[in-house]
């Protein structure tokens, strides 16, 4: 779904196997800049100036690039879907990470189901209770390709207490004897043809995530786009679905500007999930590392009370998501 604009205006179609340099050039009457697009709908899409094409390449299961956007920083995209960009992915991570670690008393160990980027790892080794992080990614191209161009996670990736593991993340869970404290879903989309959307069914949430959940453990997940209306792509039956599983559920969303849409998350757990924001904050100093960019216990007070539109849509939403009831954004994985 992404293409890169060359200076001229003219599209070169796929952003698969691009070689160029993404150096201005002076045309009267064309854009100066090479361009990425990406089709956010079919009647909708989202571009950016480009200052080069840092890298590109393709996986069994994913193509992969990373772009240097004039707006946004570095860019990792996968499957012509914009994963994560350099000035705000810090909102995606700590929205991810921080209220599941937060809201268990003593989180000790996590699994995280995919996160090859390295951020919600890094995220994840500020907090100073934490013993062991599991970060298990099917593919090993993207492991590869972000700790080698993602600078801002070489810490994370030498940490001791991360152990970087290569396989599907449903069949990890499955032969290891362990149970975790957390479980953080940082998944891709679940798109048509795309290797995840498997792991947001309730077969697996019910058969294999909640059995690895110790007792008070948490589960949260990314959950899509989470707009007004793009909510009901895959965020509300997310969230329903969850529902069908774990006694407490709480969703929440932000805006994240190089998605150019607010985003959802949702997090889960068979133990009340009610911290206020004085409590949140408190949590916060004393056990995270450093200070946090955006999140605190009031914004995400903030981020759970979703719009009256939203909160309705979500309360009403009765899709479960199975394999064979399966609901996808927008665009296509590689092998669709």
């Amino acid at each position: 779904m992404g293409e890169i604009a060359l200076p001229n205006g003219i599209s070169n179609g796929s952003i698969n196997g691009v070689n160029v340099n993404g150096q201005s050039h002076s045309l009267n009457g064309y854009r100066k800049s090479c361009w990425y697009e990406e089709e956010i709908e079919e009647d909708l899409r989202w571009c950016f100036a480009l200052n080069s094409i840092l890298h590109t390449g393709a996986s069994q299961y994913q193509d992969i690039a990373l772009l240097d956007t004039k707006p946004f920083g570095k860019a990792l995209v996968i499957d012509g879907k914009l994963q994560s960009a350099e000035t705000d992915e810090f909102i995606y991570h700590e929205c991810l990470v921080h209220p599941a670690l937060l809201h268990n008393p003593n989180p000790k160990n996590v699994f995280i189901m995919g996160g090859g980027e390295g951020s919600t790892a890094r995220e994840l080794l500020r907090h100073r209770t934490i013993d062991k992080v599991v970060m298990c990614d099917i593919d090993e191209e993207v492991v590869n390709f972000c700790k080698s161009y993602l600078v801002v996670n070489k810490e994370a990736f030498r940490d001791q207490r991360l152990e970087v593991v290569i396989n599907d993340a449903r069949a990890e869970l499955e032969a290891r004897n362990e149970s975790y404290d957390v479980i953080i879903g940082d998944l891709a989309d679940p798109i048509d043809g795309g290797p995840c959307y498997k792991l947001y069914t309730k077969s697996f949430y019910e058969l294999i995530v909640k059995p690895r959940l110790k007792q008070g453990g948490i589960f949260v997940t990314q959950a899509g786009p989470a707009g007004i209306f793009s909510h009901t792509e895959v965020f509300s039956c997310i969230y329903n679905t969850l529902r069908k599983v774990f006694k407490y559920v709480v969703p929440y969303s932000a805006h994240i500007p190089s998605y150019a849409d607010i985003w959802g998350w949702v997090m889960a757990s068979d133990s009340p999930l009610d911290l206020n924001a004085e409590e949140l904050d408190l949590r916060m100093r004393q056990r995270i590392k450093g200070e946090n960019r955006y999140l605190d216990g009031k914004t995400f007070t903030s981020a759970s009370t979703l719009s009256k539109t939203v909160r309705k849509s979500l309360d009403s939403e009765t899709h479960v998501y199975t394999e064979e009831s399966a609901r996808f954004i927008y665009g296509h994985g590689k092998h669709a």
